[in-house]
């Protein structure tokens, strides 16, 4: 009968774990100098070889010639454990075996002597998965078992155990292969195998199982063949090529939503996962997003496999913004694939949604580095042509007498004061100005260039980044008030918040010698701006800034 590669090519010592020696060596350390702890908790990821030393380090402490701490794989103890014949070393699987009642059999069982080896193992697998009750019985015997027994537990989600267990056990934390450990083992196994494996595919089998060895043995069992070639692993996982991935995000930048939906329809007949496209494509988008974050930090940051001069072409008018908002729209449809009813229709709307959010031409830069508002005059009258003028009304006037007929000669019964004054002529009332605001600082020179400067080195580099991007933020100085003007939503939630406004603050203080105040408004060009929901609620309620500007 056919048997698996992973289950095939499971070590059968400690040396041949792959990318944990941290902890192969500790184990055989401990058992050169039999200084065996009673409880062991193995945590990691899945694939990562959790299960394997558990059952090597029950070998081991049975073994009857031990070799440099590995168990020799030829006595009675060694084969009998390896072939399942011998019952005083058994492997609980949690999930299945999680009721109190389970854990109150396995202690009867446990304290009896083992029978035909030096010590009785209990291997429990995914223990998280017990119950509260069932942990609780499990305390008293983990914490003083006989001198025959020994557990091994073994978890991939950590948080879930409790730190009652956790303080009876030794831990050991099992870390992600890296893909060169996982590529270097599957040259060996298909060598082993027969299988010309290509550098190519080694390459994506490799990155494909994200830091699992098990999975990268179960993909090249899958991909099985005389010949195993990149267009074979294609082929046959349903994967999308770089390439393919490329020409998407590049009809993504150049907001040609029709192009991306072809090629997507393409892979789609050709048999490619949705999910596993947009899995790739957001691959993409983080490699770009490091690429422009963290230029420093090598292809060690990078993940998606893509070279590095398809990264330099695409990051060419490609901003944090877009790939920030693009990787969240992403991540939003990954997420609702799962549950949803067409997931075709439901990848096609990420990527029109993805269009949304990529410039269609280069990022607008403005001649003028800040604008400066001052305190307005009084408007001048508006001069108004006669027709359209209001007319006077009466109560605002003096009187005057009607004019006599010409035939009437008498005079009148009574004549109107005389005014030394000019007759005044009605004008419409001037809008009052609004006082402006009494002067705080106790001196000038206040510069939003000067103001950057000043907090460069004690702000994020993201942050003053957006700072200073002219096309999202556009700074107003007035009297006592620094205008921090938003120019799209995304910037707002980066920039308002207390502890960058009191940088801010300080800054100019510092420059002028006066106290200043730092508002985050919306920008309307043209139009009277909007402050922010923290301003209004302060000019409500008639709250000003203290000394130190909170």
């Amino acid at each position: 009968m056919y048997q698996a590669l992973y289950r095939k090519w499971r070590p059968k010592t400690f040396d041949d774990v792959v990318g944990q020696q941290h902890v192969t060596d500790t184990l055989k350390r401990q058992v050169l100098l039999n200084r065996l702890s009673h409880a062991y908790l193995f945590t990691g990821t899945r694939g990562t070889g959790k299960t394997t030393c558990a059952k090597l380090l029950a070998r081991a402490v049975n073994c009857e010639n031990p070799v440099g701490g590995n168990p020799c794989g030829k006595c009675a103890a060694c084969v009998g454990i390896e072939n399942g014949s011998i019952l005083d070393v058994l492997e609980i699987d949690a999930a299945s075996n999680n009721s109190v009642d389970n854990v109150r059999a396995l202690r009867e069982d446990a304290v009896y002597t083992p029978a035909s080896v030096k010590m009785r193992v209990y291997i429990i697998d995914e223990v998280h998965m017990l119950s509260n009750s069932a942990f609780n019985a499990l305390l008293k015997i983990l914490e003083e078992p006989p001198e025959h027994l020994m557990f091994i537990l073994a978890t991939t989600e950590l948080h879930k155990v409790p730190a009652t267990i956790l303080s009876r056990c030794q831990r050991y934390s099992f870390k992600r292969v890296s893909q060169e450990d996982i590529a270097a083992r599957l040259g060996v196994v298909a060598k082993a195998e027969g299988i010309q494996l290509s550098e190519e595919a080694c390459e994506m089998l490799s990155r494909m199982a994200d830091g699992a060895l098990r999975d990268a043995l179960s993909l090249l069992d899958q991909c099985s063949g005389d010949v195993v070639d990149k267009e074979r692993v294609i082929s046959a996982i349903g994967v999308a090529d770089t390439q393919e991935i490329c020409r998407i995000f590049e009809a993504i930048k150049s907001r040609n939503g029709s192009a991306a939906m072809d090629i997507l329809n393409e892979l789609y007949m050709n048999g490619r996962d949705v999910a596993s496209v947009l899995d790739r494509l957001a691959e993409l988008y983080r490699d770009l997003l490091m690429t422009r974050l963290a230029p420093k930090g090598g292809s060690s940051l990078l993940k998606g496999g893509f070279t590095a001069a398809e990264l330099s072409a695409l990051s060419q008018g490609a901003e944090v913004p877009n790939l920030l908002a693009g990787l969240d729209v992403l991540e939003e449809a990954i997420s609702g694939l799962r549950g949803s009813s067409n997931r075709r229709i439901a990848a096609e709307l990420c990527l029109l949604r993805l269009c949304d959010y990529a410039p269609a031409e280069p990022v607008q830069t403005y001649a003028q580095p800040q604008v400066v508002y001052v305190s307005a005059p009084a408007p001048a009258a508006v001069e108004k042509s006669p027709e359209l003028a209001p007319a006077p009304v009466a109560d605002d006037l003096p009187w005057e007498a009607p004019p006599a007929p010409d035939d009437y000669d008498a005079p009148p019964a009574w004549e109107p004061p005389v005014y030394d004054e000019p007759e005044p002529v009605y004008e419409a009332p001037a809008p009052v100005p609004e006082p402006a605001p009494a002067p705080v600082q106790s001196g000038g020179g206040v510069d939003w260039k000067a103001v950057l400067r000043g907090v460069k080195s004690g702000m994020d580099d993201y942050i003053f980044n957006i700072l200073a991007d002219e096309s999202q933020i556009e700074a107003a100085i007035e009297d006592g008030l620094i205008r921090v003007m938003w120019k799209n939503p995304f910037a707002m939630s980066m920039v308002d918040e207390s502890d960058i406004k009191l940088a801010i603050a300080e800054v100019a203080k510092k420059l002028s010698g006066g106290n200043w105040r730092v508002s985050v408004e919306e920008y309307h060009e043209g139009a009277k701006t909007t402050q922010s929901k923290l301003d209004r609620l302060m000019s409500r309620f008639d709250i000003k800034y203290d000394d130190e500007g909170e």
